[in-house]
């Protein structure tokens, strides 16, 4: 019996022993594999950033093929998702091979972009240039390059630089307590020729203020120290509701023109202090009546004449139509005020034509 059990006890012992040694064993084998693992990573990341970027190339290429050959086969799903819908391109006629220039459209136009610069720019005279060859060049009055530039007569120099206004008129430099009221009136001309100017920044977009130091471009203003002994004569128009010659459309309004149709200005300005009421140019329906967004324009009204032709009225203080109303020609549709982007009580009309605008003068003369 105890032979027995001495055996057993022998081959428990063995089986411990067995099983300590394995342990000792398998833990060096995975000891030493963890070690050589982070040798080949460091070898492997070493590679890697060595070669960074020379298969970026081909792994871009290999996706791209990817993504192609994973649509080509979805497609097919896709396009039973959407059945009836499906094109043969076969099946789509040709269009044709001959083309016309001829076309029934009578104010067909051809669109041309007329928006001017910002900055003032610099010219050097060049051998024959002249003052008013230069202010052809450059779409503006001889008087206003006289003016920037300090001349004094027509002589100018092979090789002098003149600073060239955007635009005729002055450009003026904001002293303490100027306005654009007062620099309009020193230059001769409204207040409202100078908010218009898309380019004049100001501190206060309500007020029109205006920050000691900017630089202001003051559109067709005069230097006061040529303004003639009478002031100048201002357009009037005839008295509203007047046909002119054409006999398509009336007068909106009776005033002074204020400012003409310019690429920044799309229309006409009439302004009257007597703020009488807007009449519509010509018959049509009213699409748009209101203050539609709370800026620019102001009151305003659109009226669309059935034959191409719509009008806009701005500015005005109070209107007298809705959206959807037939008017008349020289129906009353408003009264001239100075709501939205506004320094006086004026009227601005606008003439659209197959969405080109047009110089109200040339439909109203």
């Amino acid at each position: 019996m105890e032979d027995a059990y001495t055996k057993i006890t022998a081959f428990i012992s063995e089986v411990k022993l067995f099983f300590s040694e394995l342990s000792v064993y398998i833990i060096k084998k995975l000891h030493l594999s963890f070690i050589r693992f982070e040798s080949g990573k460091s070898l492997f990341v070493t590679f890697l950033y060595r070669q960074r970027g020379k298969m970026a190339r081909r792994l871009i290429h290999s996706g791209m093929a990817g993504l192609a050959a994973v649509g080509m086969m979805i497609a097919p799903v896709i396009a039973e998702e959407f059945p009836g819908r499906s094109i043969n391109p076969w099946d789509i006629p040709s269009p044709s091979s001959v083309l016309t220039s001829a076309t029934t459209n009578p104010y067909t136009e051809t669109q041309v972009s007329e928006k001017g610069r910002a900055e003032v720019v610099e010219y050097t005279v060049l051998p024959g240039d002249t003052v008013g060859s230069i202010a052809e060049k450059f779409g503006v009055s001889s008087d206003t390059i006289s003016w920037e530039n300090d001349l004094v007569g027509d002589r100018i120099k092979i090789g002098q630089t003149f600073r060239i206004l955007p635009v005729a008129g002055i450009s003026h430099k904001v002293k303490k307590g100027d306005t654009i009221y007062s620099i309009a009136k020193k230059y001769d001309v409204e207040a409202q020729q100078i908010v218009n100017y898309p380019f004049n920044s100001y501190s206060n977009d309500e007020t029109f203020e205006l920050a000691i130091g900017q630089i202001i471009i003051v559109p067709d203003g005069v230097m006061p120290a040529a303004l003639p002994s009478a002031p100048r004569v201002r357009q009037l128009t005839p008295d509203a509701g007047t046909v002119v010659a054409s006999g398509a459309f009336v007068w909106p309004a009776s005033g002074q023109i204020t400012q003409r149709f310019v690429w920044y200005h799309k229309g006409l300005d009439i302004a009257n202090r007597a703020a009488p009421n807007v009449l519509a140019a010509d018959s049509g329906t009213v699409v748009s009546a209101g203050w539609l967004d709370g800026y620019g324009y102001g009151n305003r009204v659109i009226i669309d004449h059935g034959n191409g032709f719509r009008t806009l009225y701005a500015h005005m203080t109070s209107v007298y139509v809705v959206t959807g109303q037939t008017v008349s020609r020289g129906n009353a549709i408003g009264k001239m005020g100075c709501t939205g982007r506004c320094t006086g009580t004026h009227l601005h009309f606008e003439v659209i034509r197959n969405g080109v605008y047009l110089d109200p003068l040339s439909v109203l003369q």
